[in-house]
């Protein structure tokens, strides 16, 4: 089955920061990838934007044409669902939409916030609604156009305070080869350029875990970069490795 990874970003920028390496390694690979913001992060991720005197109009379109650049930079399809920002509502309408782009793009794999998150509360509606929309999604009789989905893995990428969200990594994917791509994707968002350096800093430390846990004999570079992730269901395997 060709990949197809769907990710579901609480804001603009989310998709960037935490998974941006994921995204780039499947569609260098020649795989499909789509990125759902439920939100521009126009409310709670455009201060320097508010603090110019921009209009909320004129910062979701800022805060669109940033995450739009980003996204073409992966080379990621991306849809903005536009249901607002701190706080982002939870709805069975939203959830709907977001069953509808499940069946339509049959991912092989999920991507999605943490459940908790007592920074930014966010970010775990958007992990409840793409938690709830893969399960309805299953669900032969759930009224919605396209066949039933099969049980694509569902991951939970890093948040931005993982000590204090619940989050303990048990995957750490080897994105070397395009952190380059990610970089730069990153850096098509200077609504929030504190966070350019941060996440490269996060995908340096991650990388020395990566190397660590991999041992010697992978061939790793001297310096490799690394994102985290955390499952949601157990790993189905006739392998134990």
């Amino acid at each position: 089955m060709p990949e197809s990874l769907l990710v579901v970003s609480a804001h603009a920028g989310d998709f960037v920061w935490r998974a941006g390496g994921a995204i780039a390694l499947t569609t260098s690979r020649g795989g499909r990838a789509t990125v759902v913001c439920l939100s521009y992060g126009e409310r709670g991720e455009s201060a320097r934007a508010w603090r110019e005197g921009r209009s909320l109009e004129e910062i979701k379109a800022i805060r669109r044409g940033e995450a739009e650049q980003a996204a073409a930079v992966l080379g990621a399809d991306i849809r903005f669902l536009d249901a607002g920002d701190y706080p982002l509502p939870e709805t069975p309408e939203l959830v709907d939409r977001l069953v509808g782009v499940f069946r339509e793009t049959v991912p092989t794999v999920v991507l999605t916030h943490t459940l908790t998150d007592p920074y930014n509360g966010d970010h775990p509606a958007a992990a409840r609604m793409a938690v709830q929309a893969r399960i309805l999604a299953q669900a032969v009789g759930y009224d919605a156009p396209g066949e039933p989905l099969g049980a694509p893995p569902l991951f939970h990428f890093e948040p931005h305070q993982p000590e204090v969200s619940g989050f303990r990594p048990d995957v750490l994917l080897d994105v070397t080869d395009v952190f380059a791509t990610k970089r730069k994707a990153m850096e098509s968002l200077p609504a929030q350029q504190h966070m350019w350096d941060y996440y490269t800093d996060l995908a340096t430390r991650r990388g020395v875990q990566l190397k660590r846990n991999a041992g010697p004999n992978l061939g790793l570079p001297v310096t490799a970069m690394a994102e985290a992730y955390m499952r949601l269901y157990p790993q189905v395997t006739d392998t134990l490795a």
